[in-house]
């Protein structure tokens, strides 16, 4: 038996020298030197205000320029200094969240803004992140699957920063974690941004530090030079203000609100009332939201009413009939779930492994098979910009999405129990048993035959344009032209 005290010598002898561990890669970190940096008096840092705190009525636009009191950490000294308080839009009750490795600042929030629309980071100096989602597509790209380098197609449909802030975890299978994950993604991929044979991020930083204005930018933000760490922050800092609300949706609930607290019932309940003031109110100040619902603000102010009770039954058969809140729920209309509808299934109810989804990412030793064939539920604002929609893009129109629900999606092994008809396979099964006829219609699956049997939703005609104006006063307002066009900087 080997003596404890031999233990940690041993341990030592055993370990390869030195020489022989592989050496720190610069494009993946360096320390910071914090006098390279600016001066923590002169940082201005980027500061998130809700609805529920004070002082957000008083904001008048997404980005204000406000001062803070704060201590340097450095030297415990009191400091005055200038910030920029966001806005956080109507809807939207948090703030996003902001890992404290990574705090926001209007220098990092402007670098990760150059760099999210600089082809710099692709090896041939043609694809941005903003070719894929780009703010005059609503963050997307419009197309059913993405284009990369030398044309390549990718895959999937791209997915919309708007809201990403608030996504559990990022892209359609969730194989990153936060926005700082997710930006370094498309770098590395073939079909995407990379098309070298070495490193691509290696490659990429090469590039960024042979670039005199980003290095000194690097330096003052983040205390040395670029680095594939770095850029991922200041990348993921920019796309952390991309937030859409104050949609008619969420301007009717404010209104019932507010009617609620006068009339003093206590009674928070939406009524037709309540959207049709705040479409009054759009008509009066000739709102492009109008748009939203297909309303002309010269031509149908008169429509009002129709309009306010048909977008309540969509709201009721949301949260209802149609059982779109089954998935579709909190502000951003998602419960960050991965759900299986029969997306890429083939008529014969086949998954391919490029289908698979979540259970692909899915640690070895921890693959569930629930999850075969499940792609994360996307969140509901800016539909109007983001189509066409699922994470194969198929469906063009909103229209053809409710359809598709409507029918229960498409028959698979794996499709999502709370898009099956539960009872009826039971009732299935029952009959198996009891020798009784079964419907042969019922398609069925591997050697216990399962059957598996979608969820008609049974919607009328009008029910689904309902639904359909319901989805779209979940749209949102126009981001503020700071975050949306790509020319505009602070202070310029």
């Amino acid at each position: 038996m080997t003596p404890r005290r031999l233990l940690p010598v041993l341990a030592l002898l055993a370990a390869p020298p030195a020489a022989a561990q592989p050496k720190p890669d610069p494009a993946d970190y360096l320390l910071p030197n914090d006098t390279l940096m600016t001066p923590f008096r002169d940082r201005v840092p980027i500061l998130f205000v809700t609805r529920n705190q004070p002082g957000w009525d008083a904001l008048p636009a997404f980005w204000t320029d406000a001062t803070e009191d704060a201590v340097d950490p450095a030297t415990g000294q009191k400091v005055t200094r200038k910030a920029v308080k966001i806005k956080v839009p109507m809807g939207l009750t948090t703030a996003p969240p902001v890992p404290p490795e990574n705090p926001l600042t209007v220098e990092k929030w402007v670098l990760g803004k150059k760099l999210y629309y600089d082809k710099i980071l692709s090896t041939d100096g043609t694809v941005s992140c903003a070719s894929c989602h780009d703010p005059a597509k609503g963050f997307a790209d419009g197309r059913k699957s993405s284009t990369g380098i030398s044309g390549k197609l990718g895959p999937i449909n791209s997915p919309t920063v708007f809201n990403a802030a608030y996504n559990k975890l990022q892209f359609w299978d969730g194989r990153a974690f936060t926005l700082e994950d997710q930006s370094q993604g498309p770098v590395g991929n073939a079909l995407e941004m990379f098309g070298g044979k070495a490193d691509p991020w290696e490659e990429a930083v090469a590039r960024i530090r042979a670039n005199p204005e980003y290095v000194k930018a690097f330096l003052a933000v983040f205390g040395h030079a670029p680095t594939r760490d770095a850029a991922a922050k200041a990348i993921a800092a920019y796309e952390r203000t991309v937030l859409l609300g104050t949609g008619v949706q969420d301007r009717a609930e404010a209104a019932m609100r507010k009617r609620v607290v006068e009339e003093e019932t206590g009674k928070f309940e939406l009524k037709a009332a309540d959207y049709a003031a705040t479409l009054k109110a759009a008509f009066a100040a000739k709102d492009p939201a109008l748009a939203d619902l297909g309303l002309d603000p010269a031509k149908d102010a008169g429509k009002t009413d129709e309009v306010a009770a048909r977008v309540l039954n969509g709201r009721t058969l949301f949260f209802n009939k149609a059982r779109c809140s089954n998935c579709h729920t909190g502000d951003t209309y998602t419960d960050g779930g991965f759900h299986n509808l029969g997306v890429g299934a083939t008529k014969d109810g086949e998954l391919p492994l490029g289908e698979f989804g979540r259970y692909t990412r899915l640690p070895t030793g921890h693959k569930d098979p629930n999850l075969v064939g499940a792609f994360k539920t996307p969140g509901l604002r800016g539909l109007l910009q983001t189509a066409p929609y699922m994470h194969s893009g198929d469906e063009k129109t909103l229209e053809q999405v409710v359809d598709f629900y409507d029918r229960g999606g498409n028959v698979n092994p794996y499709l999502d129990e709370k898009m099956r008809d539960t009872a009826a396979e039971a009732a299935y099964l029952r009959n198996v048993a009891e020798g009784k006829p079964v419907d042969p219609a019922v398609r069925t699956f591997g050697p216990a035959k399962k059957p598996i049997i979608p969820l008609r939703l049974n919607l009328t005609p009008q029910e689904k344009a309902d639904l359909v104006l319901f989805l779209k006063a979940l749209n949102g307002d126009p981001l503020d032209p700071l975050v949306a066009d790509p020319a505009r900087f602070p202070g310029k």
